[in-house]
């Protein structure tokens, strides 16, 4: 009875070690590849599944999901002999899980050194101002080249970053001043731009305001020019208006006299004939008007004339005779 028990009991314990080995749970996003005596028999895929104790054995857990994997800095040599560390990051996802098992036995590193010779070839090609520039062109040719390369282990790339290039210090510091003189070059550029146009619409400024005034004394004088027209004008219209006799005229001449005589500027001035003519016509009004006296005023001459001294006609003597002609001289 007791020996029956305890062969019940031990097949109970193998029945449930047998049912745990048999039931597999394969989380989402990964796969499970199961060899069967030593040969791959099958991929579990994500859920529940049974194998066979004993017989079936997981060889190899895989994560689907994509990975990241940050490479360490990698010595590079440029076409112009200069070596730079190159940082990469590579972005890749297992899409065949039985190749990425039996068709190579390291995929993470083989994927690295696969990426440092590929970098190596496409920087090997290029300047360092290019690599330093182009790093888009070298993500695309490291893609194309790592992408082709694991395919066949069931792997697939999605993404190549270069995360930094550190070129040697002493080409740093020569950069450094290159972008500090190119700066500076670029700075006194602006600043002389900046004086010309300023000069430029200074320049532009002060002949806009030499026009203006141009125009301005223009018109100012032609405006005066008009005003002084006009008043000509009127004064003509009321002298004819009024029939001033020349006695007016005269007079009126002779006060405006002196005011021209005074002018600093004034070195000769001309008495118009038409003022003789009206001194000759209307002489002795004038005089008796200016000496207020009813009588003819005595000019030194003895004979009445009313005319004034300075404006008679010049004194002459008679001619004298020669004696030859018998005449006598007087």
């Amino acid at each position: 009875m007791t020996g029956g028990l305890i062969l019940a009991a031990v097949l109970a314990f193998v029945a449930l070690v047998f049912v745990m080995r048999s039931v597999k749970v394969v989380p989402q996003a990964r796969a499970v590849v199961v060899e069967r005596l030593g040969r791959y028999h099958r991929t579990l895929v994500p859920g529940l599944a049974v194998v066979v104790p004993f017989v079936d054995r997981i060889r190899e857990r895989i994560d689907l999901r994509e990975q990241v994997v940050a490479f360490p800095p990698q010595p590079v040599i440029t076409e112009d002999n200069l070596v730079v560390g190159i940082d990469t990051v590579l972005y890749f996802q297992v899409t065949d899980p039985r190749a990425a098992t039996y068709e190579i036995a390291n995929f993470i590193q083989a994927i690295e050194q696969l990426t440092v010779t590929t970098l190596r070839n496409v920087i090997g090609g290029l300047h360092l101002e290019g690599a330093l520039t182009s790093r888009d062109q070298i993500n695309t040719a490291l893609r194309g080249v790592l992408d082709e390369a694991t395919g066949k282990w069931g792997i697939r790339v999605n993404r190549v970053e270069i995360k930094a290039i550190e070129p040697p210090r002493s080409v740093q510091e020569a950069m450094e001043k290159q972008m500090r003189a190119e700066r500076d070059r670029r700075a006194a550029i602006l600043s002389a731009e900046g004086v010309r146009q300023s000069e430029i619409l200074k320049a532009e400024g002060e002949k806009q305001a030499a026009i203006l005034r141009a125009e301005a004394y223009k018109q100012s004088q032609i405006l005066q020019a008009e005003g002084e027209a006009k008043a000509i004008d009127t004064v003509f219209s009321a002298i004819h208006a009024g029939d001033a006799d020349p006695k007016l005229l005269a007079y009126q001449y002779l006060q405006t006299l002196p005011k021209i005589a005074n002018g600093q500027a004034s070195k000769v001035w001309i008495i118009p004939s038409e003022l003789t003519s009206a001194l000759g016509n209307g002489i002795g009004d004038l005089t008796s008007l200016l000496g207020g006296s009813n009588g003819s005023p005595d000019n030194g001459s003895g004979d009445g004339d009313t005319t004034p001294r300075a404006m008679r006609p010049p004194l002459t003597k008679p001619p004298i005779a020669s004696p030859k002609d018998g005449a006598a001289t007087t």
